[in-house]
């Protein structure tokens, strides 16, 4: 059974006015008491204002939702004898006039010397999958086969609208807001495992990028774990939709891997029409049309089948089939995370936004719990 794990990056935000804080080492250090999270599974992030969790190596959904959902509380329950709450949104809902300092680290001060603008605005938070592989010849192939379907789980994952308190009127701007690196979005298509290094090592000569971490792929090869790393999505705001997530990509990894085997023929969209395919998944998410992996237009609902048509055989394996068709009911039901968030904007105004997309209920017992 294929291995898999998740990161997910939050959000600290002011208890009361939702402004990023600047808590995460408290917070961290209180992640020490019970629930007690294991070694390497809380991480700083670039900003003060973020944290990012790590899973374990999970072999099954079941196994991967129980650390999430234990990881989560943890972090919730730290986070509140901080005095601040973790939100679970790919951006920022609001921000002050004076940018969250940047982690203290040689590495993190690094970047932003390098581009201050970029790191005071870096306030976004993706989930990633790992997805385990047997040497980096076949992740590279893998890649080139999971590559024209990454506009689709941008749309399907989208929940960034907001942003330092305007509806932005994308459904993931943080999509946009992280392909401004040099590297970023969807990644090209390579040739082998040599090929990829050589142009990785091409990048790296040229001393732009601090180190390998800044190559902002959607996916790439890991290069601390002998995984394929999907970051393509949005953190999810409930932790059943992550891990119906994770199947999802796992499922896709799986069937990539499969069809490598087999030499079926794949989709090779040019860097022009994924980018293209990108940026209306991130504008409109399923409430608009796609770009299926042949470069046709299609409706949203249209594009998810086949994707769901592409992985079914892997799914049934793993026992995920049911669970993603639910995931899927619930995305043709209620909309992606975005339009939940638009939904509490216009019903509640902007703290029902925060309640909404924050791991932990207010201290108000008529006010609602997004977990």
């Amino acid at each position: 059974m294929t291995t898999m794990g998740v990161e997910e990056e939050y959000l600290l935000l002011d208890a009361v006015s939702g402004l990023p804080v600047p808590l995460a080492e408290k917070v961290r250090a209180t992640a020490g008491l019970r629930p007690v999270p294991g070694a390497g599974e809380v991480h700083s992030e670039l900003l003060q204002s973020q944290i990012e969790i790590a899973t374990p190596v999970c072999r099954s959904l079941d196994e991967l939702g129980d650390s999430l959902l234990r990881l989560r509380h943890a972090i919730g329950t730290a986070a509140d004898r901080a005095g601040c709450r973790v939100a679970a949104s790919g951006t920022v809902p609001f921000a002050g006039r004076t940018p969250p300092p940047v982690t203290d680290e040689a590495r993190y001060h690094a970047i932003h010397a390098a581009a201050p603008q970029l790191v005071d605005e870096q306030l976004i938070n993706g989930m990633h999958v790992h997805v385990g592989i047997p040497d980096r010849d076949t992740g590279v192939a893998v890649l080139n086969r999971v590559r024209p379907w990454l506009p689709v789980l941008v749309a399907m994952a989208a929940n960034s609208p907001m942003w330092c308190g305007h509806d932005t009127g994308f459904a993931s701007w943080r999509t946009v807001v992280f392909g401004r690196w040099p590297v970023s979005g969807p990644p090209p298509v390579f040739e082998d495992a040599r090929d990829y290094e050589r142009r990785v090592r091409a990048v790296m000569d040229t001393g732009i990028l601090r180190d390998r971490g800044q190559l902002y792929w959607q996916a790439r090869l890991s290069e601390r774990y002998p995984t394929l790393e999907v970051r393509a999505l949005d953190v999810q705001l409930h932790t059943e939709d992550a891990v119906m997530f994770a199947g999802l990509v796992r499922a896709l990894v799986d069937t990539s891997l499969f069809d490598e085997k087999r030499g079926v023929p794949y989709p090779v969209p040019s860097p022009e029409m994924l980018n293209t395919a990108n940026w209306q998944a991130a504008r409109h998410g399923l409430g608009g049309d796609l770009i299926d992996p042949l470069g046709r237009r299609r409706p949203a609902d249209e594009v998810v089948g086949r994707l769901l048509g592409h992985v079914s055989p892997a799914l049934e394996r793993y026992d995920g089939a049911r669970r993603v068709a639910s995931l899927v009911h619930r995305l043709r039901t209620d909309g992606a995370p975005a339009d939940r968030q638009r939904r509490a904007l216009a019903e509640g105004g902007w703290r029902a936004v925060m309640d909404l997309m924050c791991l932990t209920a207010p201290r108000h017992p008529h006010e609602r719990n997004s977990d």
